[in-house]
């Protein structure tokens, strides 16, 4: 292999790293914005005109996070989007990956938890070089609801866990992250 053989594998090579990292980054935000409520976060992770299918709820990416964040607000006091096995097919500026999900809501009563497995199955586009969702389409493979008494039990309030806030109070905003800013919230 010659020089610029190497040379433009190697481009290849990291152009595809790159891609990889950018797409893992936009589903990991998309995350990250429906568990704090953050709309900015939900909506950079879709194009303008892009679809989200979640069972019969079928939104505009820009409309999603409002769907979302009352859709949440409504049935649980606290959630987590936890991004597991994430696989990735790109073709140019096209594409297509499959990332499986955990969810876990707290109820309103603060005593149980869903727990709901599924997938997002996602095609994205490279636009104005950033990948975003142009077509998200949920599954769900499996739910079931958990006792979750123990958080409002005083064996575990009296350790002082931390809980996220659904705003930008959440620690995770702030930069840089130090012991002098109190927790905003603790269970």
């Amino acid at each position: 292999m010659n020089s610029e053989t190497r040379l433009q594998t190697m481009y290849e090579d990291v152009r595809y790293l790159k891609d990889r990292v950018a797409i893992l980054d936009c589903v990991a935000r998309h995350a990250r914005g429906c568990d704090r409520h953050d709309i900015d976060l939900i909506t950079a992770a879709y194009h303008e005109d892009a679809i989200d299918e979640h069972g019969y709820a079928t939104n505009i990416g820009p409309e999603y996070g409002e769907w979302a964040n009352s859709a949440h607000a409504s049935t649980s006091v606290v959630h987590t989007h936890n991004i597991t096995t994430h696989s990735c097919d790109i073709e140019g500026d096209t594409a297509h990956a499959e990332s499986y999900v955990i969810v876990v809501l707290i109820g309103m009563d603060g005593t149980t938890a869903q727990f709901i497995s599924g997938r997002y199955l996602d095609r994205l586009e490279r636009r104005d070089e950033q990948w975003r969702i142009a077509l998200r389409r949920s599954t769900v493979e499996a739910m079931f609801v958990g006792d979750a008494r123990v958080l409002k039990s005083p064996f575990f309030t009296k350790k002082g866990y931390q809980v996220g806030t659904r705003d930008r109070t959440d620690l995770s905003y702030e930069r840089p992250l130090t012991l002098e800013v109190p927790a905003p919230a603790r269970w």
